[in-house]
């Protein structure tokens, strides 16, 4: 089992988070953000790779294990969780970065990214996060992306609180989710996986992710086409070196998340795993790394 240290940093917000920190402070620096339901151990096989010449920042972000975990639906909005990963950069000393993000860590990403590219963010790795833009739209028209994603409205609901406070986040899981392949994962890696899901506090500050967010997931039922007076987000192209690594197996978001991304990003490079669930940075992490490694000396 890889070895990680972490630190803990108090954000200019408040907010304390547990960090890996590791490789040369002057070197460039690459912050990864982990997704739902993980912690910062999502990069343990980047971190030992790529560490002897990047300065590796990955936290556990608000609402996970030993990092803050306020209750509140409201301290989850994406504004504030985009906001932690550049006055963590700040409490760092780092002026510029490569953000690299997974699942919901890659949502965060393509926030961090958006918002502070050219200025603050020199690249994007992006692994199995579908862009908002493409994401939304696809729940509304594609029947797969929207019966994979109704998980989303179980995790909303309220209804579910008891459940949750019962039997932790593994109630809610075997539930609501049909993606999971526990026989994936390292089985050291999967009892430290299953003991951080027994923290109620860490339960709800998880859940609050999807709760804090404006994306609307339409009912099965529901028409195939955007409601009356939708309209896109607002959000301008993306215009910096960005990759996106994308498993081809993943039961969460199909394939059909690659579609479009040429017209709102360039320069892009998206390259496609086969044979490879949701979790692509640990079920492939020598493809994963490689893809990475060709990326960032390009």
């Amino acid at each position: 089992m890889i070895t990680l240290e972490q630190k803990r940093v108090t954000l200019a917000n408040g907010i304390k988070l547990d960090v890996v920190d590791e490789g040369p402070v002057d070197a460039p620096a690459l912050i990864f953000l982990h997704g739902f339901p993980e912690s910062h151990r999502t990069w343990r096989n980047q971190i030992a790779h790529f560490s002897d010449r990047y300065r590796c920042i990955a936290p556990d972000q608000r609402g996970y294990r030993g990092s803050s975990k306020p209750q509140e639906i409201e301290a989850y909005t994406p504004d504030k969780l985009i906001g932690d990963i550049f006055l963590l950069a700040d409490a760092l000393g780092i002026a510029k970065f490569t953000i690299v993000g997974h699942d919901w860590g890659g949502a965060i990403a393509w926030g961090v990214a958006l918002g502070g590219q050219h200025m603050r963010v020199e690249r994007a790795i992006i692994a199995n996060a579908p862009h908002p833009s493409i994401f939304q739209k696809l729940l509304y028209t594609h029947k797969g992306q929207r019966e994979a994603s109704q998980y989303i409205r179980g995790f909303r609901d309220p209804a579910n609180d008891a459940l949750i406070r019962e039997k932790g986040l593994t109630g809610l899981m075997m539930q609501e989710v049909k993606w999971d392949k526990p026989s994936t994962m390292e089985a050291e890696e999967r009892a430290q996986l299953l003991r951080d899901w027994e923290d109620r506090d860490a339960c709800f500050g998880m859940i609050n992710y999807y709760r804090g967010s404006s994306l609307h997931v339409p009912p099965m039922d529901a028409p195939y086409a955007p409601p009356d007076g939708y309209t896109p987000p607002a959000l301008p192209d993306l215009t910096i070196p960005t990759l996106v690594i994308w498993a081809m197996d993943d039961l969460a978001l199909p394939p059909e998340n690659l579609e479009g991304l040429e017209d709102i990003i360039d320069p892009l490079t998206i390259v496609k795993v086969p044979d490879c669930g949701h979790f692509v940075p640990w079920e492939a992490p020598e493809r994963f790394n490689a893809a990475m490694e060709e990326f960032l000396n390009s």
